[in-house]
């Protein structure tokens, strides 16, 4: 057995970051600057050492494994939690002033929480993670709340509260499923559900806990916080609150489905694959009607999380490193699709289409960063998006998810509608004058990684292929209570 600060260390060390960035701030204040310049280099020099650790471990009980699939994780994370810090300095230096330190540590304390879903192997372990996951986002979320347009504080105020009202619902509906499963098994580690002495409740106390997942990711039916919480909250957060803790759910998911119930496939298959498709429908239909960038992008995370599910539903190795794949690019796109936005507000005064009109003329660089954002998040060659549509569908269509495939096909075809409709407004439409794009260093610094990485991608993407492959060839090899044919 491991000790557990050995197998804890990155989320122990972020979390270590945020109290020193509170600390530090009440010694120092007025600073927050500086401390966000700290978090960053820190965070990074974090990621750099992850890449030389290769530790493996398993903490007592059975409650924690560490490993290439957590590190690989955990390296995303870290890497949206900068970027995030990155797109956010500016914006919390001239809006919030004096309280940067304390937004910088609730991004750091979820993010810590966050790294400890992927190695969790104990309910009890997975629920609290996701809790301190969970708790700082509520206050993020309203951030904005005395800021900006006389809407501001309505919009701001209704986002935090959707997305504390829909994560309690999360919280509920996971704590039901939980009392029946550990119940009926006797037991908290999550690989104990594949006990083949189980009982119908079970299987329902399963069905309860993945919907309360399905609430953390935005798959339908449980999608309704997405559009209004990514409208309301500041723009800056809502990029890291559309990819980072949708990762930590699907790395819940995975370890659930593929690891804990790996054995019972022909039982939560059905489900994974219905979540799948009505994703896909739902969010690429009610995208196309929206004239707010940021409802529109909600709309198509949710579309993006129905593809990120077939390779779930694969139950496959293949499957599985294809879905990484894809969350990985995710990041890098939405991020960076959402902090051009952020750019392209702040000179033209709004997130709607028509407020973006012309953004090509009065920022070039931007304008074309957003198009390529757009063109990954379609999956049109050759950009990071389009190899991680075309590997998680092609795990599927080998997985016997042959109808499913042709859905996903078909709606990523629907789909460029709506992308190149905002496109469009960017580089043909007539702007409202010639109001300049105030953009700083860390935003422009921050906009440039991801762009980088999603063109860099797009034409190498064989080193993210191959680490996603090695976390997922690690997951699939953990033993399980039934053995069963990858």
């Amino acid at each position: 057995m491991t000790p557990w600060f050995q197998l804890l260390g990155p989320a122990i060390a972020v979390a270590g970051l945020g109290a020193l960035v509170l600390a530090g701030d009440a010694l120092w204040p007025g600073r927050g600057r500086l401390w966000g310049w700290i978090s960053v280099v820190l965070l990074l020099g974090l990621f750099a050492l992850s890449l030389t650790m290769s530790s493996a471990g398993i903490a007592p009980h059975h409650a924690y494994v560490a490993g290439p699939w957590s590190l690989f994780v955990q390296r995303v994370l870290v890497c949206s939690a900068a970027l995030a810090i990155l797109g956010s300095m500016d914006w919390l230096e001239t809006t919030v002033a004096g309280r940067q330190a304390e937004y910088l540590a609730l991004l750091l304390f979820s993010t810590s929480g966050m790294m400890m879903i992927p190695g969790a192997r104990d309910w009890a372990l997975l629920v609290v993670s996701f809790e301190l996951m969970g708790i700082p986002l509520y206050a993020l979320a309203a951030w904005a709340k005395n800021d900006g347009p006389p809407e501001r504080p309505r919009l701001a105020s209704e986002a935090g509260l959707k997305l504390f009202v829909t994560g309690t619902a999360s919280s509920t509906l996971t704590f039901f499923g939980l009392a029946l499963v550990v119940g009926l098994s006797g037991s908290t580690r999550i690989d104990a559900l594949a006990d083949p002495g189980r009982v119908p409740l079970t299987v329902v106390g399963m069905l309860l806990i993945v919907a309360g997942f399905g609430f953390k990711i935005g798959a339908v039916p449980f999608h309704f916080w997405v559009p209004d919480t990514y409208q309301g909250a500041p723009t800056p957060f809502v990029a890291y609150l559309s990819v980072a803790p949708k990762l930590g759910g699907i790395a819940a998911l995975a370890v659930i489905l593929l690891q804990g119930w790996g054995g019972e496939a022909s039982t939560w298959k059905p489900v994974v694959v219905l979540l799948s498709a009505a994703s896909m429908l739902v969010g690429n239909f009610f995208a196309l009607n929206q004239s707010d960038v940021r409802r529109l992008l909600g709309f198509s995370g949710i579309a993006q999380m129905g593809y990120v599910l077939i390779g779930l539903a694969a139950d496959t190795r293949a499957g599985l490193a294809m879905a990484l794949f894809f969350m990985a690019t995710y990041v890098f796109t939405n991020i960076g699709a959402f902090l051009v936005l952020h750019a392209g507000a702040e000179g033209s005064g709004g997130h709607t289409i028509p407020k973006l009109a012309g953004l090509s003329r009065r920022a070039p660089v931007l304008g074309a960063a957003l198009l390529i954002f757009l063109l990954s998040l379609a999956g049109i060659p050759f950009v990071a998006g389009f190899w991680a549509k075309l590997f998680v569908l092609l795990a599927g269509y080998r997985a016997g998810l042959g109808w499913l495939v042709v859905l996903g096909v078909a709606l990523a075809v629907y789909g460029l509608f709506y992308y190149l409709s905002v496109a469009r407004s960017t580089f043909m439409a007539e702007g409202e004058g010639n109001m300049p794009v105030p953009t700083r260093l860390p935003l422009r610094l921050a906009i440039g990684v991801c762009l980088a990485a999603v063109v860099g991608l797009g034409v190498w993407p064989r080193p993210l292929l191959e680490a996603a492959d090695a976390a997922a060839a690690d997951l699939m090899a953990e033993p399980v209570a039934v053995s069963t044919a990858r």
